[in-house]
């Protein structure tokens, strides 16, 4: 770990410049961030849409329900080269995803509140996150554009902080390799 501290210190440094400049970008330009953000998440759907058509095709001598799976990339094929030739369409689904996820979950909590309302104390916990994620679901498909610069700063934020911790922790194995460097001649 010494010997990893001593030599690295500067990888830690430029990630954690790279997560600041990036945190900032995205405070500036939060619809260019939002852009990039929208076409690598279109990108990621497509690229899986290949390997998931090509896998099933490899396997369909072997799998029962092969052709399930060649639909399933097929529809990740056609999402993604949508999303990549409309990234606004990307982001608003991605978008949805989040939004009908949070909606999802949050009726599933509160139907296990009723259903578990005998058997556990408390269920009101999980009426009140069930209807937290409701309502936060609703909120994004009611506010998009507020909820997709909430995503984009959330993110920024979190490269930023993340960044700032990087650049003091370069730092703080620098001088510890410095550190190490001078006693171990001190010894010698």
């Amino acid at each position: 770990m010494q010997g990893l501290l001593k030599q690295a210190w500067w990888a830690l440094l430029i990630g954690g410049i790279a997560s600041v400049v990036f945190g900032v970008i995205a405070f500036v330009w939060p619809q260019l961030t939002l852009f990039f953000l929208a076409v690598f998440f279109a990108a990621t759907v497509f690229v899986d849409g290949i390997v998931t058509i090509a896998s099933a095709i490899r396997n369909r001598a072997t799998a029962t329900h092969w052709w399930l799976w060649l639909l399933i990339g097929l529809l990740g094929v056609v999402a993604g080269a949508i999303g990549l030739l409309s990234p606004a369409t990307a982001a608003g689904a991605l978008l949805l995803l989040i939004s009908a996820y949070a909606i999802a979950v949050g009726v599933l909590l509160i139907w296990a509140g009723i259903k578990l309302r005998s058997e556990i104390a408390r269920e009101w916990l999980l009426w009140l996150m069930g209807a937290i994620s409701v309502v936060f679901g609703v909120l994004l498909l009611a506010q998009p554009a507020a909820a997709l610069l909430g995503f984009v700063w959330a993110i920024a934020a979190w490269a930023v902080a993340t960044g700032i911790l990087k650049i003091m922790l370069a730092f703080k194995a620098r001088n510890f390799s410095a550190r190490l460097a001078q006693s171990t001649s001190a010894s010698a």
